[in-house]
């Protein structure tokens, strides 16, 4: 796992009307602060990605449909320095993954559905300097495709 990366096994409770998820709460281990909340979509097989953040941790995580999250490791101090990880969260895999700053990360909706993103980031967002730093999809600068769906990384 990249250093400083942080998971969380969503549980979820049925019943009779529905079911619940809590996803992010102010008495996990996880949690740093609250800056806001905000849903994004990706239709299937879009690739939303890559960027970093050099204020905030991203925590997010896929409510309906799935979604390959992948990060990178930027930090050249860092004891996981260029290491990438990959997950397959959403519907059938319910995670909050903890992205801190200078990881870059993004991801890919997979399955036939839209894929909806809810993050909750530590930081509202600032309109007149953001804080996102963008890579594209298919940079040279991280070693990770896209198109190769499953593929395992160190």
């Amino acid at each position: 796992m990249i250093d400083g990366v942080k998971t969380k096994n969503l549980k979820v409770v049925p019943d009779e009307r529905g079911w619940l998820m809590e996803i992010l709460r102010n008495d996990d281990d996880i949690f740093e602060n609250f800056g806001q909340v905000y849903m994004t979509t990706a239709y299937p097989g879009v690739v939303k990605g890559w960027h970093l953040h050099k204020k905030q941790t991203d925590n997010f995580t896929c409510i309906h449909g799935m979604m390959k999250v992948a990060l990178y490791d930027s930090r050249k101090d860092s004891p996981t320095y260029g290491e990438i990880n990959e997950f397959f969260v959403g519907e059938k895999n319910p995670m909050l993954i903890s992205v801190p700053t200078y990881v870059y990360h993004g991801f890919k909706a997979v399955g036939t559905e839209t894929a909806y993103f809810v993050s909750v980031p530590t930081h509202a967002y600032n309109y007149d300097e953001p804080d996102e730093f963008r890579l594209p999809p298919d940079t040279d600068e991280i070693p990770y495709d896209w198109i190769l769906e499953g593929k395992k990384h160190g």
